[in-house]
């Protein structure tokens, strides 16, 4: 488990400097792994090359709340839970319904920030296995029948997106045309699995094209399977 700690110009909020590192130690002896970041452009490489599962930054009232634009940043192009740490000041002029997850008012209370990451990384491993489908940059939102690329949606035909349900729920495992035409057309359907083929070309155009990324695997002379989790 990771955490990403957000440090801002030399402070951390209201925090000095060796508030902050007491602050990663305390999470760290509560079980979580922690680094520290100098600015918006390391946090980002961090979270680009280490893959962390959630966030934690500051929000305040000095400098155009430069912590807001980058939870922004972040949930636009890596969908990751954040946790903000909120001066007061900032509480009457910030919104920060929209790209936080929670937050808690400064000065921290550590026993409450190891509460509140528990719970919304329960939170999320719980939506993920039950709600949502992710591979990369893909997310497939079951409650609410959505598909999204980075972030933004993508619009699919009810079949496409049955199909693509169909596959990405068992990662990994082959299945021939015959099987998916029962699947996801019917036992009753009489259309070739000429079909399938039509259907995963369109599909393969939505979701690929514009990431470069490989989701739908074909299997030769066999069928087609979901990218394996790695």
């Amino acid at each position: 488990m990771k955490l990403r700690v957000r440090q801002e110009s030399g402070q951390f909020a209201a925090y000095p400097y060796h508030e902050v590192k007491s602050l990663k130690l305390r999470l760290a002896q509560s079980g979580f792994s922690c680094s520290l970041a100098t600015g918006e452009d390391e946090l980002f490489k961090q979270i680009t090359k280490q893959a962390p599962d959630l966030v934690l930054t500051t929000l305040n009232s000095r400098s155009g709340n430069p912590g807001l634009e980058l939870a922004q940043k972040i949930k636009r192009e890596k969908r990751l839970p954040i946790i903000a740490l909120v001066d007061k000041s900032a509480l009457s002029t910030t919104n920060i319904s929209l790209d936080i997850d929670d937050f808690i008012v400064e000065p921290t209370d550590i026993n409450e920030l190891v509460l509140r990451v528990d719970r919304l990384l329960q939170r999320e491993n719980g939506s993920e296995s039950g709600e949502l489908i992710k591979c990369g940059d893909l997310v497939i939102d079951l409650a609410r029948c959505e598909v999204t690329i980075k972030g933004k949606p993508v619009q699919l035909t009810f079949k496409e997106y049955e199909l693509l349900k169909f596959l990405a729920s068992d990662r990994g495992r082959v299945f021939t045309r015959d099987t998916i035409l029962n699947r996801v057309w019917g036992y009753d359907y009489y259309g070739g699995d000429r079909t399938i083929d039509v259907h995963v070309r369109r599909l393969r155009s939505k979701i690929e094209e514009s990431t470069n990324q490989t989701f739908i695997e074909t299997v030769r002379n066999i069928g087609y399977r979901f990218k394996a989790d790695r």
